[in-house]
């Protein structure tokens, strides 16, 4: 018997905007065919900036559970069902799987043929679920590529969401016009960004810190620990812009992400940098080996409410690394 959250009428679909995000809708999309895609983040998500737009028609995923929803898709850990948590209003499909695009492969591939999805789904599952090796990320593979230049311009992510939804390969979207001119850009930008990163990259006690902040420069984990090699056992990379707020063009609060190093840790890290990310930051979370938040303004070690300032910034990070340093 078909799973329940197949018989709901789904009208918008919100996911988030990175590879993972966008192939869970495109892969929903042939089921509900006609649902409207709106790309969304989690911590705009969670400042209720996306509350008009999520109701019971709604399937929210790989973001964190909005109340208002009617199904919930996600696999990120600081998002999983608590027993005594009410969601008879809605279907929540929570696994513990290396995507959230697993889960809706799984969900769909009950009633639509998703097959020539298989080969990409193994690629997904490898770089969400931190099992991608840094010969693999360093490639020139086509979902790696894909991954690459996703994120940043949501007509861009549209078009290689409708294409994945309609069944056209990866080769076949690289190759399309406009998005291998944005392959193009993206190799330009890469080669500025990982000198960026290289210049700046500092480790300390076996944690690699890398400070983006005002840079227009954004970076995932794999980029830095594969850039800092063995030296380090996880990374911090701060990014966005002091000051912004969610909402506002070409700006982005400023955060931090934190991720181990796969590359040497391959069965999971020494350390849940969960307890970082949430240390500060009431919407902070994601996984114990990939997570982030908001810079947070901090007063005496404790978070007070005020815009952020550049001094926060090193008041946050001082305390991350005490608590790293207890591992």
């Amino acid at each position: 018997m078909p799973h329940p959250a197949l018989s709901l009428e789904i009208h918008r679909i919100v996911t988030d905007s990175d590879l993972d995000g966008i192939v869970t809708a495109a892969i929903l999309r042939r089921w509900w065919k006609d649902s409207e895609i709106i790309f969304g983040h989690p911590g705009a998500l969670r400042a209720g900036m996306l509350d008009e737009v999520i109701d019971r028609n709604t399937a929210v995923c790989d973001l964190p559970r909005h109340s208002q929803c009617g199904l919930s898709i996600d696999h990120h850990q600081s998002n999983a069902p608590i027993d005594d948590e009410d969601n008879s209003e809605m279907v929540v499909v929570w696994k513990p799987t290396p995507s959230a695009a697993r889960i809706a492969f799984d969900l769909v591939g009950e009633v639509v043929d998703v097959s020539d999805l298989s080969g990409l789904m193994e690629w997904v599952d490898k770089l969400d679920g931190g099992s991608v090796s840094k010969e693999e990320f360093l490639s020139d593979h086509p979902v790696v590529w894909l991954a690459r230049i996703i994120g940043g311009n949501d007509i861009i992510s549209l078009e290689i969401l409708e294409a994945l939804s309609r069944g056209d390969s990866v080769e076949q979207i690289l190759s399309s016009e406009n998005i291998s001119s944005v392959v193009a850009e993206k190799r330009d930008y890469l080669t500025h960004a990982n000198s960026i990163i290289e210049d700046r990259l500092e480790v300390i006690d076996r944690l690699a810190v890398v400070r983006l902040e005002d840079m227009g420069v954004r970076s995932n984990g794999y980029r830095v620990t594969a850039l800092a090699g063995g030296d380090c056992d996880a990374c911090m990379v701060i990014h966005g812009d002091v000051g912004a707020g969610f909402g506002e063009e070409d700006t982005y609060p400023v955060s931090a992400s934190f991720y181990t190093n796969s590359f040497l840790h391959t069965e999971g890290g020494i350390f849940d940098l969960t307890q970082l990310a949430t240390r500060f930051d009431p919407d902070g979370g994601g996984h114990a080996n990939a997570c982030g938040c908001r810079i947070q303004p901090l007063e005496n070690g404790q978070r007070v409410e005020r815009k952020v300032v550049d001094g926060d910034i090193d008041d946050n990070i001082r305390e991350w690394l005490k608590m790293w340093a207890n591992r």
